[in-house]
Formats: C-alpha cells, structure tokens, sequence
C-alpha cells in the first residue's frame, strides 16, 4: 500500500522489461519512498506497479513527470500532462528534443532536460530540479 504522504511520480513510457532506464527509474523512485504510478498503454504491470494507459488516468497529481518516450509520442501527449499540473517535466535523455521542449513550455510545464536517474542518485529529484531550473534559466 502505497504512503498517502509520499511524492508522487508518473513516468511516461515504464517498460515492463528490466533492462530499460523507464523501468530502473520506476525502481530507483520506490526505493526512495516515492507512490509511482507507470504509465504504459499496454503492460498491466512495471516493476510490480499497476500501470495506467495514459495520463488521463492518473489517480491525483504527480510532483514529477519523467518522459522516457521520444519527442515524437509525447508531444501530443504535453496538453494532458499540463493538465495533470506537475511540478516538474523530466525530459530524460531520447525526450530531450528543444522543439518538445518549447513546446512543453508553451504548455506552462517546467521541463528539465537532464537524465532523472543520475538526480534521483543524488537524492530528491525535486531538489535536483529546481537546482538545474535556476542554473540553466528555467525562470528567465
């Protein structure tokens, strides 16, 4: 049973094969206490996780989304991830296209374009992210 208190993930693109970097992020979140909620519009499970299809079924509001798609699928995806209201947009490497992320801006997301596994080795995401965001202009 999943910590009503804890931060809340969506990772976009959760590969039910460990091989993946989606399904090692899904790891490394639950190992840091995170609710993860994986979203795959075909797998039932990702690291023993139910799995939504799509955004739109989100059981509340994720502080991070972390793209493991290529610009390509999650383009269209950016209106209803706006709308789910994240803190933060984690556009790991593979999602990291500057016209996916003018386009997430646009959207009024705070993408961050770094790979969510190395901030996540480095402790709270959320940290990371805003760290990054003011370094790299984010706020400008």
């Amino acid at each position: 049973m999943a910590d009503a208190d804890a931060p809340t993930a969506a990772i976009l693109g959760a590969s039910p094969d460990p091989a993946r970097y989606a399904y090692q992020a899904v790891l490394a979140y639950l190992r840091q206490g995170w609710t993860v909620w994986p979203v795959h519009p075909r797998a039932a499970a990702v690291a023993e996780q139910p799995t939504y299809a799509s955004v739109d079924e989100l059981p509340g509001r994720p502080a991070i989304v972390s793209l493991y798609l290529r610009p390509a699928i999650a383009t269209p995806l950016l209106p209803a991830i706006a709308q789910c209201r994240p803190d933060w947009l984690w556009c790991n490497p593979g999602a990291d296209d500057p016209a996916l992320i003018a386009a997430a801006r646009a959207e009024g997301l705070r993408p961050i374009v770094a790979c969510n596994l190395v901030a996540l080795s480095l402790g709270d995401p959320r940290t990371q992210a805003e760290r990054w965001w003011h370094t790299q202009g984010g706020d400008a």
